[in-house]
């Protein structure tokens, strides 16, 4: 009991430390430690007869290097070349293309407040080229936003659409889901990805374009004199240099999502997973700057940015990842994992209870750091063995806390992805959010809505 005690202390201690804006991987990182060296003093073994060290004081250590390698022989390596594949086409000028195409036919649309759901739903789809959220909103603002403007929508509609583009768009090049599905025991992220989370995640973002419509225009009727002096003041200059890019470019980023779709229709018994095509996507893109340019040289001197993208998903992403499975080792230790199953296997009805707790603890942190990787990876280790003691589906708990991650992130006035839309139409945080919310909880009580139906 005390070390469950000591656990659950560690655990609040961690969620305000990140909540405060600490650096989350270095907080996980040191919660981990410490609850896995209090195991030790405790008595507790850390990692089992057959994986220790031999020197009990250095297997906190090798916990991290086993989750390291753990990592790299699973999901890291295809977040990491999902990462270097996502930056060379950023490079090349190929996503901003991607961009052009999808939102060229939005300038032609005469009624303004239609643009408001379609906007909405082109963004979320050009989430599956640029899957960091922040990345996404800093292209969008200097692309898609002077097109909404010129289009007729208010300057807070505009934003609050870009705001919100990254979500939960179901995409098996999707960091969150390829994780997802590697814990939840799926051999195919496509599996995961067509048979669980597209059925939850389509409905509600069709259930957020259409709250999107309403609450904008609701909005923009109410703050009709605050919106006139804004659309004056908050004017986005264009600093990103053009490219000199052929459009058909625009089919490298989508060439990865078209090969997993086409092998797990027709070779589904073949082994060719991610990483093996995203590669194989990467040959035709820089042959193609090769012919272009004629100069090898400079084409293989940029190849580099592919490289420098996995090293920005290793830091980014991976480690995270690793530091959330560090602390799950701790709370595991410590016996928090095992009392946490063994209460939830005396009550009956305990999905709808689980599934609520923790989304409501994955939204919340998400919502007061402004990050939600940090509370879905932390977490998702963990549901597979509460599950299964409590006799339901893993995927009930695990989906709607790995949507409260995406969803919440959006509504956060410290949101990386809110800050940056709200500073580029010089605005406070708290005014976009005020725009952001009903969107977003809707698709919330939608996700929760469809999950516990699905999986009852």
């Amino acid at each position: 009991m005390i070390d469950c005690i000591l656990a659950v202390i560690i655990l609040v201690i961690t969620g305000w430390a990140i909540a405060k804006n600490y650096d989350a991987k270095v907080v996980l990182f040191a919660a981990g430690l410490v609850m896995l060296y209090l195991a030790l003093v405790s008595g507790h073994d850390v990692l089992g007869a057959k994986a220790t060290s031999g020197l009990a004081w250095a297997d906190p250590f090798k916990v991290i290097k086993d989750q390291f390698v753990r990592q790299f022989s699973n999901a890291g390596l295809i977040i990491l070349t999902l990462f270097g594949f996502a930056a060379y086409m950023s490079h090349i000028g190929a996503n901003d293309m991607v961009i052009k195409v999808l939102t060229k036919p939005l300038s032609k649309i005469k009624h303004p407040a239609l643009l408001i759901p379609l906007v909405f739903w082109i963004g979320t789809c050009l989430q599956i080229i640029i899957p960091s959220a922040a990345s996404l909103a800093v292209i969008l603002m200097a692309t898609l936003y002077p097109v909404l403007r010129a289009a007729g929508l208010s300057t807070l509609t505009a934003a609050a659409l870009i705001a919100t583009t990254a979500t939960i768009v179901p995409t098996p090049l999707g960091g969150d889901n390829v994780v997802a599905a590697r814990v939840l025991g799926f051999e195919n992220v496509v599996d995961y990805v067509f048979y669980h989370c597209a059925p939850i995640t389509i409905p509600a973002l069709f259930v957020m374009g259409i709250v999107h419509y309403f609450w904008q225009t609701y909005l923009d009727k109410r703050q009709r004199a605050e919106l006139e002096a804004l659309n004056q003041e908050s004017m986005i200059e264009q600093n990103r240099p053009e490219k000199n890019t052929p459009i058909w470019y625009s089919i490298f980023p989508v060439l990865p999502l078209f090969l997993v779709i086409f092998f797990w229709v027709f070779f589904r018994k073949a082994k060719v997973g991610l990483v093996e095509i995203t590669l194989f996507s990467l040959v035709p893109a820089v042959i193609s700057e090769l012919v272009r340019n004629k100069n090898a040289k400079e084409t293989m001197k940029d190849l580099r940015l592919f490289f420098n993208g996995m090293g920005d998903g290793f830091s980014k992403v991976v480690v995270l990842i690793v530091a959330a499975a560090t602390m799950v080792a701790g709370l595991r230790a410590l016996g928090l994992i095992d009392a946490i199953s063994r209460s939830v296997s005396d009550f009956e009805n305990a999905k709808a209870g689980l599934m609520l707790a923790f989304s409501a603890i994955t939204g919340l942190i998400t919502f007061i750091s402004g990050s939600g990787n940090a509370a879905f990876y932390s977490f998702i280790e963990i549901i597979p063995q509460i599950a299964e003691k409590a006799g339901l589906d893993p995927i009930m708990v695990a989906l709607p806390m790995q949507c409260m991650s995406n969803l919440f992130r959006s509504m956060s006035p410290v949101a990386a992805v809110v800050i940056i839309v709200s500073a580029s139409i010089k605005v406070n945080p708290l005014v976009l959010v005020k725009r952001t919310w009903v969107p977003l909880m809707a698709g919330v009580l939608t996700v929760l809505l469809l999950s516990f139906l699905k999986y009852i």
